[in-house]
Parts: structure tokens; sequence; C-alpha cells
């Protein structure tokens, strides 16, 4: 499960907790400690626990960056970890700093909660739907926006995508990767949620294998739709790296994968994307849970639905590009 559930010896109660941590990937510290926080706590969010009583924050410091430099930047990611977390309804209390020859970040979360606070992640059922909450393509967006300054890398996919659309795919991955997941795990108890993972290192068929696995009801999941990052399919498929339609691209504090009942899932997508909630939230039905041996896999020729980044005008839009959160399955 993405995070550990342990029964506690006072009144039925369970401690559950989580910790990562990880490189640098965003030139910003401060977005990076914002991205950082964000992905600690997508695990208690992805079983649907949207308090966090704790935060301890894991940070090494550069030994190899001069002084004047990780005086400026460290305490700008400190900050972005602290001010998500505080959006998050939590805060941070302490953790460990150590020195070390690259930057590292990550956390621990920890929540005491009642058994009706976290959703299982193992109840899917024939019939229900699969829902994802995040585009994918983060991974391709920061290598793409790192291949800028890289004639040999750039020439690969330089035929396919512009600078600048490179440039609004990179911001729009910061963004996706800086926004918490908690309105999402609040909404899978109002629409009933039967299991859920957050998408991240695994890309989303491993985090999807890794969930049907967990499954007490043999059932297999089945992708048929892959929203992503507009311009970020082909920059994958030109440079001939990352899979990302195979989805086995890596994701960094990526949307959750969520097993919803068919009548409920439509709901969810437009009640997620309701203004009450702020921008910047979206939703897509992926696929379906059939009868099967607890697996998952991708259609061979999967949708793809190509997700324009804020910003981007009308005439950045692909031919088939899309932002429907009901695509036909």
């Amino acid at each position: 499960m993405d995070s550990c559930v342990i029964p506690l010896r006072h009144g039925g109660l369970s401690l559950v907790q989580t910790t990562d941590f990880f490189y640098p990937l965003v030139e910003d510290p401060y977005m990076m400690g914002r991205i950082a926080c964000a992905n600690v706590l997508s695990d208690l969010y992805a079983m649907g626990i949207t308090e966090c009583d704790n935060m301890l924050m894991l940070l090494s410091v550069s030994q190899s960056m001069p002084e004047e430099e990780r005086e400026k930047i460290t305490p700008l990611m400190i900050k972005g970890f602290r001010d998500a977390a505080e959006e998050g309804g939590t805060a941070v209390t302490g953790g460990q700093t150590v020195v070390n020859p690259w930057i590292i970040i990550g956390g621990v979360a920890t929540v005491v909660c009642q058994p009706n606070e976290f959703i299982l992640p193992d109840s899917a059922v024939v019939g229900d739907v699969l829902v994802l909450t995040k585009p994918l393509g983060t991974q391709v967006a920061v290598n793409a926006h790192q291949w800028l300054d890289n004639p040999e890398r750039w020439n690969k996919i330089k035929m396919v995508v512009s600078r600048e659309e490179v440039e609004l795919g990179y911001q729009e991955a910061m963004f996706n990767m800086a926004t918490l997941n908690r309105i999402a795990a609040g909404l899978m108890h109002t629409f009933n949620a039967h299991a859920a993972t957050d998408i991240t290192g695994f890309g989303i068929l491993g985090h999807s294998q890794n969930l049907a696995k967990q499954q007490r009801n043999e059932v297999s999941f089945v992708i048929h739709n892959l929203p992503i990052i507009a311009k970020m399919a082909a920059i994958s498929k030109a440079s001939g790296r990352f899979g990302l339609l195979q989805g086995t691209s890596a994701e960094t504090s990526g949307g959750l994968l969520i097993c919803l009942p068919r009548e409920q899932a439509a709901r969810f997508c437009s009640e997620i994307k309701s203004s009450k909630y702020g921008e910047g939230h979206q939703a897509w039905i992926v696929g379906i849970v059939e009868k099967g041996n607890r697996t998952a896999r991708i259609i061979d020729k999967p949708r793809v639905i190509e997700v324009l980044p804020r910003g981007a005008t009308a005439t950045l839009a692909p031919e088939n590009s899309s932002a429907s959160s009901e695509p036909s399955l």
C-alpha cells in the first residue's frame, strides 16, 4: 500500500505513516520544496486521508554548491515545503538535515485515524471505472526542458515541438507536481471509491499493476485513455525514450488513480473541476475494471487526450486535443 496502516492499542485507532524523498528535478527551489511536500502527502491522499497530524522534513544540503548559492537556495526549498504543508492543513515540526554532495529533499507524514477516515485499496469490483486526477508526462516535460540547452538531444525532438511548447509543458508539469491531491482524497469518500493509488515512479502501468495485485476480488484493470500534457507524447516517440504511451514513464507527484462505481465516475470528474475548489483540479475516466487475475494492462492503441497547458493559446492545440472528462471506453 502507499502508506503503512498500524493498528494502535488505543480505542480502535490506526497510525498511518509514509515517507518519501528525492533529488531536485525543477530549477525553482521554492517549487521544488512544494513538489517534495506534495509528493509525501500524496501517499496519505491515496488512502482517502485528507488530514495529516504532523510532518518531518528530510533535507540534505549540498557541500558541492558554493556557499552563497546554498544560503539562497536552501531556505527557499524549506519555505516551499512548509507552505505546501500549511496548504495541506498540517505543519513541519522537525526532521533531519545532513550534508551531502547532492541536494535531497523529502519528509515523513503521520496521522492517527479512525477506521472510517481511510479507504483500504483492495475493494475494486467488476464494472468499476478508473479515474485519473492529473495528466501524465511530467518526466518527459522536465527532461525536454533540460534538452533545450543540449543540441544533441534537442535535435532529436525539435521537429515535433517548439521551444515555446516545451516551456509551457514544463511550467504545466511543475504546477501539477506542486498541486496537492487533497481534494481528490476527500471526494473519494463522497463518491464511494473502492481503491486508489498515486502515480509516481513506476508510471501509470506499474502502479496500476501494483494496485490490481492488492484486490480481494478477481479483477483486472484495462486502461483505454491516457491524458498527457500536450506534446509530451510526440516528444516521447521522437526521443525513443520514456515509454510514455506504454505507461512506463516515471511520474513525480502524479495524480490519484481511483476505482469508482461507474455511476459515480462522471460526477466525480465534474465535481473536482468545480470552482469552489480553486483552479487546477482535473480528472479523466481512463479505464475499466473487468473480471480477471489481478493484472493491469494498457490497450494496444490507447486514446491520447492532449491536455493543454495553462497559458497555451488555441494555436498550440493539437488536432486531437481534448479536455473531456468522459472519454468513450
